[in-house]
């Protein structure tokens, strides 16, 4: 498990990096133009805006844009937003979940599967990947935050699940689950305590890894990276474990 860990994170910080920040930021545009069209635009009345605003500042999205989000949702002419999950099963037997903010279904829908089969996998029905993952509230701290007793020990006085610390140089710092309708006050609690989170959000957490090798970790990466880098998917989630080995033929 700590070489899976340690190899998603890796991954997850080279994609950050190399990702276009106007890319990063239209997704984050959206989700507060979606959670703010779905109910109050004030974020200190509709709890999905808080936590669209909250993430969008942790990641520097300037407030200008923030305000015009928010603004947009409330225009006639608003791009009708669709929220869809997309379930499929990977090289190596790994399962993923796509979600996906869309303003064309049709276009969202080919290219996700034209992914999967372009790299080995295949989409499957409704279920048939979610049945594996537990639907849960997360919460993430970089490292600086706290120490690992410190933040477990406040978040299972919020209330939280569990805590997951990855403190290595290239780790993501501090993940705290909570269950799902109990993320927005142990949100509020670790905010009074550490301030404000690097990103919170109702999340899709594997009940198991599949353990992944050889040839099948590069296909298997492909397939990810063409999925995050999709206009229309918001996040992305898979459950495989890769070793330390496995993920140094990478480079």
């Amino acid at each position: 498990m700590a070489g899976h860990s340690k190899f998603k994170n890796i991954m997850h910080r080279k994609g950050r990096a190399d990702a276009a920040r106007s890319k990063l930021f239209s997704k984050l545009s959206r989700e507060i133009t979606v959670a703010a069209k779905a109910g109050l635009p004030d974020p200190n009345m509709n709890p999905r805006l808080r936590l669209a605003v909250n993430n969008a500042k942790a990641e520097s999205l300037p407030k200008d844009v923030i305000d015009r989000a928010i603004k947009k949702s409330q225009m006639g002419d608003a791009a009708d937003y669709t929220e869809i999950r997309y379930e499929g099963v990977a090289a190596g037997g790994v399962g993923i979940i796509v979600e996906v903010l869309t303003d064309n279904r049709n276009r969202a829908a080919a290219n996700v599967r034209s992914y999967f089969t372009k790299m080995g996998g295949n989409m499957g029905a409704t279920g048939s990947v979610t049945f594996n993952y537990d639907r849960v509230g997360q919460i993430s701290y970089p490292a600086k935050a706290a120490s690992e007793d410190d933040m477990m020990e406040a978040a299972i006085e919020a209330g939280a699940d569990d805590v997951v610390s990855d403190m290595d140089e290239e780790g993501e710092g501090h993940t705290v689950y909570t269950a799902f309708e109990d993320l927005n006050d142990v949100a509020a609690a670790l905010e009074a305590k550490f301030g404000v989170a690097s990103n919170t959000k109702i999340a899709w957490r594997p009940k198991s890894q599949v353990p992944v090798t050889g040839d099948a970790v590069a296909t298997l990466m492909k397939l990810l990276d063409a999925l995050n880098e999709d206009d229309d998917v918001q996040d992305v989630y898979s459950n495989e474990e890769i070793s330390d080995e496995d993920a140094a033929k990478l480079g």
